[in-house]
């Protein structure tokens, strides 16, 4: 594990990732500390450039568009995180399950994979939304979550036919082991670097599925979030008005997140995909 980690600091894409990642991770849990004002009093005229104190201008109700930034890029990375849990959950235990006990069960529950995967996750995603009156930021990740497992299932369910089949495995069985045992002590530390892959680009998509879903009206309620700046921005028609700093800080953030996030797993991969690194 420890070697698996010093070859990972080694890897300048994960590092880059890494660290603009922690970085605005960082950044917007300070500064919310230092400047305690209420992201939503109204400071400003409407669409007051940037200047006299307002590093990126005022939105369309004079509000301070920095500090709204900050605790919108504070819900948007809660919110992926929660929905890369949820989702890296529960297609670990969907293709955990599925691949190694095989059978009937293989077969249902690749079925429910595939119905999934054929829906566009992001269809469910608005009926969900659409269907449910008060959304918190909490429900809307469960949602995201809830919606986008089965690539994740179906990954997790190829390695795991794959394992099993191993000698170590067919020991642990002839050994009298229980299958959680099995599954959990012969299986898992194996995918166990996939498993951590799969959870950070869950976490970019459930960043890009909130910005989505809340530049679509439907995303969590009575909070800020990138999505509900962009919102925000496209209501009130702020390109219209020319006023740039009220959307293009909050896309950028968007950008930027995701992309360190997808650079760390492609230096992951890089790391512990055998066929690349070999």
């Amino acid at each position: 594990m420890k070697h698996s980690i010093s070859i990972l600091l080694k890897s300048p894409k994960f590092m880059i990732g890494a660290v603009t990642f922690v970085g605005m991770l960082l950044l917007v849990t300070i500064y919310p500390l230092i400047n305690r004002s209420d992201p939503l009093e109204m400071i400003a005229m409407a669409f007051q450039p940037p200047g006299d104190g307002l590093l990126l201008g005022s939105d369309n109700f004079g509000r301070d568009i920095f500090l709204e930034l900050m605790y919108g890029i504070q819900t948007s990375i809660r919110v992926g995180l929660i929905a890369g849990i949820f989702a890296t959950v529960i297609g670990l235990v969907m293709g955990l399950v599925s691949g190694y006990l095989g059978g009937m069960l293989d077969n249902f529950l690749t079925a429910i994979t595939n119905i999934f995967i054929v829906i566009p996750s992001f269809i469910i995603l608005i009926l969900i939304s659409v269907s449910i009156d008060s959304r918190s930021s909490l429900v809307t990740a469960i949602i995201i979550g809830i919606t986008s497992w089965p690539w994740t299932a179906r990954a997790v369910r190829a390695q795991t036919t794959s394992l099993r089949s191993r000698d170590h495995v067919h020991i642990a069985k002839i050994s009298g082991h229980s299958t959680p045992r099995i599954i959990i002590h012969e299986i898992l530390p194996y995918i166990a670097s996939y498993v951590v892959m799969a959870f950070v680009l869950q976490t970019a998509s459930g960043i890009l599925s909130e910005a989505s879903i809340s530049m679509l009206g439907l995303g969590p309620y009575n909070t800020i979030s990138l999505g509900i700046l962009m919102n925000w921005a496209l209501v009130f028609e702020a390109p219209v008005a020319g006023a740039w700093w009220a959307f293009i800080p909050a896309a950028l953030a968007i950008a930027v997140i995701t992309f360190s996030l997808y650079l760390m797993n492609t230096g992951m991969d890089e790391i512990f995909n055998p066929k690349i690194r070999s």
